[in-house]
């Protein structure tokens, strides 16, 4: 449980340096996403849960 916490603190860490550290790219990317199908947002999200679970995988394994 300790390592799920500590994932959540890492996706925290990364979200604030993108909307602290960017943000008027993070505004437009932000804008960019609604003109964007749902496919593709769908597609990129699995995306990223497969290399996030590989990721995690070859970590851990």
């Amino acid at each position: 449980m300790s390592d799920f916490f500590a994932a959540l603190g890492l996706v925290l860490v990364i979200e604030g340096v993108i909307y602290g550290g960017f943000p008027a790219t993070a505004k437009r990317l932000a804008s960019q996403m609604q003109e964007m199908p749902e496919n593709a947002l769908r597609y990129g999200g699995l995306a990223a849960v497969a290399l996030g679970v590989a990721v995690v995988w070859m970590v851990r394994g």
